[in-house]
């Protein structure tokens, strides 16, 4: 993603509200994990940032390790397996089914990268990737249902598509997930318009995240294909962008005041994920 495109960030959630629960329904944000090349690295860069600690589940689960924020998980980390993959967050959504969702995905011209897989009982997880190219998940509960902490300080408070295809996403995952999106003009720049998404028969209450259409020149960080990232919020953006960039991270955009929303920046990884940091507005 350019700088340029990074500016858009700033029309991000309406009125600075943020909706994601743990009561989890099918299409809401339920989990998000890090593909990374080095685990320890990166939970002692976020255990810096966050104050997360890794619960590592050892070398039987291929390093992979939960985040955990004053004792509750509000993610997880764990090694690339994929040839040329970069480092990114990956979201997953609540499905009652995974096996149906790949289905779902394939027949609605998506690609699974993952089949559905039992996760030691904890749920049963797939992977996929859209049909313009972002990359995302389900998670079907089982003992777990999963983010324990989440619209928090440290915790996920928002998901955001960053698309070629707006309609195309919205027709994707509207027939995947049931998503209801509500589209609003962005304020105080170019023309565009910003798609808000609410969980299928929710009200705007529980809206969980948004999409929005950029050109594949901003979409540089991912090579000019679509992504999703995450927005964690903060009780001072500034504070937590100094931590970012004091332990090896980036600041791409901000600290910014967005009119409605909060104070917020666009923050890499020293591993080249991409992240956005929140105060919403009235914190």
């Amino acid at each position: 993603m350019s700088v340029g495109g990074a500016r858009l960030i700033h029309k991000g959630p309406a009125k600075g509200i943020t909706m994601i629960t743990t009561d989890f329904v099918p299409g809401s944000p339920c989990w998000l994990d890090l593909g990374v090349r080095d685990v320890a690295a990166a939970a002692a860069f976020y255990g810096s940032v966050f104050d997360w600690e890794l619960q590592s589940y050892g070398p039987d689960a291929g390093g992979y390790g939960v985040l955990r924020l004053n004792g509750k998980a509000v993610g997880a980390v764990g090694p690339l397996t994929e040839e040329g993959a970069r480092s990114a967050w990956m979201p997953y959504f609540n499905t009652p089914d995974a096996d149906a969702a790949a289905k779902a995905v394939e027949q609605l011209g998506g690609t699974v990268r993952v089949a559905p897989l039992d996760a030691d009982g904890e749920g049963r997880m797939a992977q996929f990737t859209d049909p313009r190219g972002a990359q995302f998940a389900v998670w079907q509960p089982g003992k777990s249902k999963g983010l324990e902490a989440v619209d928090e300080p440290g915790a996920l408070s928002w998901t955001e598509l960053y698309t070629t295809d707006a309609a195309g996403a919205k027709e994707f995952y509207g027939a995947l997930f049931g998503w209801r999106t509500e589209d609003m003009p962005l304020p105080g720049g170019p023309e565009g318009t910003y798609s808000i998404i609410t969980p299928a028969g929710l009200g705007p209450e529980r809206m969980q995240g948004g999409l929005m259409e950029v050109p594949a020149q901003s979409l540089g960080l991912n090579g000019g294909r679509p992504y999703w990232h995450p927005v964690f919020g903060s009780a001072d953006c500034d504070a937590t962008v100094a931590r970012v960039t004091g332990n090896g991270g980036s600041v791409q955009m901000g600290p910014d005041d967005a009119e409605g929303v909060g104070r917020l920046a666009v923050c890499i990884d020293p591993f080249g994920a991409d992240f956005v940091v929140l105060t919403p507005s009235g914190t």
